[in-house]
């Protein structure tokens, strides 16, 4: 028997009495509100630093996106660096997220069976539909119910359109006992099912889609304005090689108004309680250093339940993918909506030749300091990334064009173009530079291709051998900016 707070109807179970009272914190003593706020950090760096230490490690180089190589000789910042703004960033989110508990009202607890006696009250409603629809198609639910009552009361009283005369009980209403109709144990459950599973989820998937949706336009936005993305956004592709702690790494306000607003808007609309929030903001935190640690782990399952994932996004970083693929945290499907997603096909060439290009640096600058006594621990690094290079293939060691490798015709053309534009209107983040350094691999690669088959064709070494040197000339002079064309490629100079 229970306390009823209206008087019971002959069709509907009524519903019960509630009292609210003040949820009591998780933790005594310390707000869920600021737990909210705490657990994202905590969770950035646990995750952050257990992708360090594998990268430090060198535990799984095989599943590495880039090589430490092309970390160090790649990237336009320091680690530090990178650190000190993503601690700037998480200074702000906390304060914004301050803000928002004082707006946000008390969390209680008390009305949670109230509020599941509604949705079996509504899962009651809802069968009254069942007669009309199967007599839509012919079917005679009177008939089938009386057929079945016998043996499968719940079903009868289901195809009856939610009559279960047989379901009673005694409640209280103003001190008097009353004769009330009951619930079925199968809308109990259901409607349980509903309170505690199917809208939470609904909550999680409206405010996820708001966070797509918010980040892909505004960072779609900092990518086609050129001003933003010179004033704000270059900061963050000044790592060409993300790293799991650099995700967070951006200008403040970038940072403010792409993540911790983009997640408050998500929240509020959603209508999460604060204790959903704490998951969701841990997820999509833990989601965005995954998408940025740099290894494509077929066992993480991050990256294989959604479509977004590092490999995915790290095309964005590179300087040949900077306007494709803005689809951020969760799913690609407005990059596949509005035709910004990647189209260039197999991207392993170009990974591959770049590792290279990473690597022959590095050995040339260590190569003094190790040429009478290599230590264990750079024989023992390098060993993995120089078999990598023995065993590349002929494709990763050449090119097609200098300015624009390996990318098809069309669509895929088009877009790596505009991506080294914008790079090279970046010129604080390295601009010319960065290009005419890739384009420098290049041409070297083309050199070594062309000398070969200068040796079986001896009457052509000459002209292809000096438009080489010409074009390599070109391109470092560019380094030291004595040209204005696009990597020092100026058609109108000979």
């Amino acid at each position: 028997m229970a306390n009823i707070t209206a008087p019971p109807s002959a069709d509907l179970p009524p519903l019960p009495s509630y009292s609210i009272q003040p949820l009591p914190s998780l933790i005594p003593g310390f707000p869920d509100s600021y737990l909210t706020l705490a657990l994202p950090i905590i969770a950035y760096w646990a995750v952050s630093m257990v992708f360090h230490l594998v990268d430090e490690w060198d535990l799984f180089p095989q599943y590495r996106l880039h090589t430490p190589a092309e970390v160090l000789k790649r990237n336009h910042v320091s680690r530090w660096d990178v650190f000190r703004d993503v601690v700037v960033q998480q200074v702000i989110q906390t304060i914004f997220g301050i803000g928002l508990a004082l707006i946000d009202p008390e969390a209680t607890y008390g009305k949670e069976q109230y509020d599941i006696g509604v949705w079996a009250q509504r899962i009651r409603i809802a069968q009254r539909a069942i007669p009309v629809v199967l007599g839509t198609v012919g079917l005679d639910s009177a008939g089938l119910a009386k057929n079945m009552g016998g043996d499968h009361t719940m079903l009868a009283g289901a195809l009856s359109g939610g009559v279960y005369p047989d379901l009673t009980q005694t409640v209280f209403f103003s001190g008097q006992a009353m004769t009330a109709p009951a619930f079925a144990q199968w809308e109990l459950t259901a409607a349980k099912a509903v309170y505690h599973v199917l809208i939470p989820a609904l909550q999680f998937l409206l405010a996820i889609c708001v966070v797509d949706t918010w980040q892909y336009f505004l960072h779609r936005a900092m990518h086609m304005n050129k001003w933003l993305y010179t004033t704000f956004h270059s900061r963050h592709h000044k790592l060409y090689v993300p790293y799991a702690y650099g995700a967070l790494y951006n200008h403040p306000f970038e940072g403010f108004l792409l993540d911790t607003l983009g997640t408050g808007i998500a929240y509020l609309v959603s209508g999460m309680t604060v204790r959903q929030s704490m998951w969701f903001f841990t997820m999509s935190t833990i989601k965005t250093v995954d998408d940025h640690c740099g290894y494509a782990f077929p066992w993480d399952p991050l990256q294989h339940v959604t479509s977004n994932n590092a490999g995915y996004h790290d095309v964005h970083h590179q300087s040949w993918g900077i306007k494709t693929n803005f689809s951020q945290p969760f799913f690609t499907f407005w990059d596949r909506l509005l035709g910004t997603k990647w189209v260039g096909g197999d991207v392993s060439a170009r990974y591959e030749r770049a590792k290279l290009a990473a690597q022959k640096k590095m050995d040339a600058e260590i190569a003094p300091i190790t040429a009478s006594e290599p230590t264990e621990s750079a024989t023992r690094k390098a060993g993995p990334y120089q078999a990598e290079m023995s065993q590349a293939t002929s494709t990763a060691r050449s090119t097609q064009t200098v300015s624009e490798p390996g990318a098809p015709a069309g669509k895929a053309a088009q877009q790596a173009i505009g991506s080294r534009q914008q790079v090279l209107d970046d010129r604080h983040g390295g601009g010319i530079s960065v290009l005419a350094e890739e384009s420098a691999e290049e041409i070297r690669a083309r050199q070594s291709l062309q000398q070969k088959s200068l040796r079986r064709s001896p009457r052509k070494r000459s002209t292809t051998s000096s438009g080489l040197k010409g074009l390599a000339d070109r391109v470092g002079e560019s380094l030291h900016g004595k040209s204005s064309g696009v990597l020092g490629v100026d058609s109108g100079r000979r």
